[in-house]
């Protein structure tokens, strides 16, 4: 009996709806605070991570405060936070460069295309929207998952220290002292 219940391992669709509406505009934002860096991809999933950790506490706060942006307003805060860490972790100075656009044979159209580009535009787009959300808030998912089980080991490691030392004291102030 439990209670606060453990987190599910499967996130709810409830959490993959909020991952679906506001991944695109996360990673975005990831990638313009950080300045394109490839850490981008850690720094969205983690704060994905976050939100799926606190997920239960933020449906509460939706619910019983009516607050209907508690989720996107903790992601924000949960970005910013992890912004700043890294940069904080930073300790090179970063030097920016305008790159010039590719040259003009990488285009799709053009004479100096290459025939794979060309053709490119005239087969059907295979790519599957939703996907990409999905599987984003899945591996967050496991994520917060997994750091609430580390989470419980370590309040039962913490817990049954307290109460060995407890038992020690109890046995050491009930013993005769010659």
């Amino acid at each position: 009996m439990y209670l606060v219940p453990p987190m599910d391992d499967e996130p709810p669709p409830d959490y993959v709806t909020f991952v679906a509406l506001h991944v695109n505009d996360l990673r975005r934002e990831t990638l313009r605070l950080v300045g394109g860096d490839r850490e981008a991809a850690h720094l969205y999933m983690d704060v994905l991570a976050d939100v799926a950790c606190h997920w239960r506490r933020l449906l509460w706060r939706r619910r019983l405060l009516g607050h209907p942006q508690a989720a996107a307003d903790y992601m924000t805060h949960r970005l910013a936070t992890r912004t700043k860490q890294w940069r904080d972790d930073q300790f090179y100075e970063v030097d920016v460069r305008v790159i010039p656009p590719p040259p003009a044979y990488y285009s799709r159209s053009g004479p100096t295309a290459s025939l794979a580009l060309r053709k490119a535009d005239l087969l059907p787009d295979t790519h599957r929207s939703g996907v990409e959300a999905t599987a984003d808030a899945g591996i967050a998912w496991v994520q917060a998952y997994r750091r609430q089980l580390w989470h419980r080991a370590g309040r039962l490691i913490v817990g049954g220290i307290l109460l060995i030392a407890a038992m020690i004291q109890f046995m050491t102030s009930i013993s005769p002292t010659p």
